[in-house]
């Protein structure tokens, strides 16, 4: 509301420490500090959480956990755009040991622009595209329509992006709610959310086992990301 006092927040880096939101001594409602959601490559919310005073990667590293606790449940890839905070963290707290199993933590590529190109440990193991093909995975040659080859991302990291933007459409209207309300309108609306992009995506396949049949040829994967 106009009378409330304004929320202060620490704007920093994705790739350094996170400090934790100072409480001013006037009496206010409290607020959470974000939205921390969990997107598969074609946008469905896998799971949502609220953080109450920062974004740190220990925080980060205990809800992954809480989502994914067998090996058998985790994703070859996580994507996140503090992910060199994140594996530092995760090799301190011995809690890699875990990790390097079955997952990597890789920035995803719209925040990898504004890392430090002297952080080699984020450079090394945390590049969402590799050229030097340690993560083939990562990257695939595709080719175009005159039959030229070129590069391509194998999936969309930026889905938790594309998905924060389309959330603060409800930023006036969440930021007035009971946390209660809160949280029912949003778990509500990522569901929404969810089922329509599971159904875009079936659309999606519908149309392209169409042109295949009758072009004889298969195409390429739709959840990839732009050419590079």
């Amino acid at each position: 509301m106009p009378w409330e006092p304004a929320l202060s927040r620490n704007t920093q880096p994705h790739d350094e420490d996170t400090q934790e939101l100072e409480r001013k001594t006037y009496f206010s409602p409290s607020r959470f500090y974000c939205v921390e959601t969990i997107c598969a490559p074609c946008g469905a919310v896998i799971a949502w959480t609220k953080f109450d005073k920062a974004e740190s990667p220990t925080k980060i590293l205990q809800f992954l956990e809480e989502v994914y606790p067998t090996e058998e449940s985790r994703p070859a890839y996580i994507c996140i755009d503090k992910a060199c905070l994140v594996l530092r963290s995760s090799i301190a707290n011995k809690s890699w040991d875990m990790w390097k199993q079955t997952s990597r933590f890789v920035v995803d590529s719209y925040h990898y622009l504004n890392h430090r190109t002297t952080d080699r440990l984020c450079r090394k193991w945390c590049n969402p595209a590799p050229m030097d093909g340690s993560a083939p995975n990562l990257v695939l040659v595709a080719q175009d329509n005159q039959g030229r080859l070129y590069y391509k991302r194998a999936f969309n990291t930026q889905a938790c992006e594309q998905l924060n933007a389309w959330l603060g459409g409800f930023e006036s209207i969440l930021k007035r709610m009971t946390p209660s309300n809160f949280n029912w309108f949003l778990h509500v609306m990522l569901f929404y959310h969810t089922r329509y992009v599971i159904e875009q995506q079936k659309q999606k396949q519908k149309q392209k086992k169409s042109r295949n049949s009758e072009s004889g040829e298969s195409g390429d994967d739709d959840d990839s990301e732009d050419d590079m």
